[in-house]
């Protein structure tokens, strides 16, 4: 395991709590100055240590978040699980990791919704997904590695925009909202394996022209 520089370690120690600060002074070197008074930690290697600009604060944020729900789930309580109980409550322990800083996730998904920062956004989604299928078992190289990820950054995307609206007590509404949109994917992923379980046997005109190419012999 690589050693963690002084630097990162300030990093990893201010993170969320910048992200909290966010809610009150934004995505600013103000919560960073704030993270570290709260912390006791100079103003000056605050600021050394963490990003100048919005999107990196974002980013070490959404880092932290990661490393918080990968401390939540240890492999003993992912492996007793079915796979649709994984992603489900992995998605739903990442939403509640934010509630501190919710008003700062606003802000944050407007940040990224710039013209600027679109390439950024999409980065930080893949590396959201790709952490929660990691985390959920998924070993999957071939094209599902890629098609998993995209369908659950868009389950994940909606139910955060959802979240963000909810005002109903402990976010029911933001869990039912979310239930559903696993249901419609868990649905869609059951007729994908039925298609392809099916198309040995379906009609193919490759195999019906190799065949007069090349008959039985």
């Amino acid at each position: 395991m690589d050693e963690i520089t002084p630097l990162e370690r300030i990093r990893r120690q201010l993170a969320l709590s910048v992200g909290e600060n966010a809610v009150f002074d934004g995505w600013t070197g103000t919560a960073v100055d704030a993270a570290a008074d709260a912390h006791g930690i100079t103003r000056e290697q605050a600021r050394l240590a963490m990003p100048k600009d919005a999107v990196g604060l974002i980013d070490l944020y959404g880092q932290a978040i990661d490393r918080e729900l990968t401390a939540a789930f240890p492999p003993e309580r992912i492996a007793a699980m079915k796979i649709r109980a994984r992603i489900r409550e992995l998605l739903w322990a990442r939403i509640q990791l934010q509630a501190p800083a919710k008003e700062a996730v606003r802000r944050a998904l407007a940040t990224l919704a710039m013209p600027q920062n679109l390439a950024a956004a999409a980065r930080l989604s893949w590396r959201t997904t790709d952490h929660i299928w990691r985390l959920a078992g998924d070993t999957a190289t071939d094209y599902n590695h890629f098609t998993k990820r995209l369908t659950l950054g868009a389950v994940y995307g909606s139910t955060l925009l959802a979240w963000l609206q909810d005002e109903t007590e402990d976010s029911v509404a933001t869990a039912a909202f979310l239930d559903r949109r696993i249901d419609e994917v868990m649905r869609f992923e059951q007729f994908k394996a039925r298609w392809r379980d099916g198309s040995e046997r379906r009609p193919s005109l490759t195999r019906f022209v190799a065949r007069l190419r090349y008959p039985p012999r």
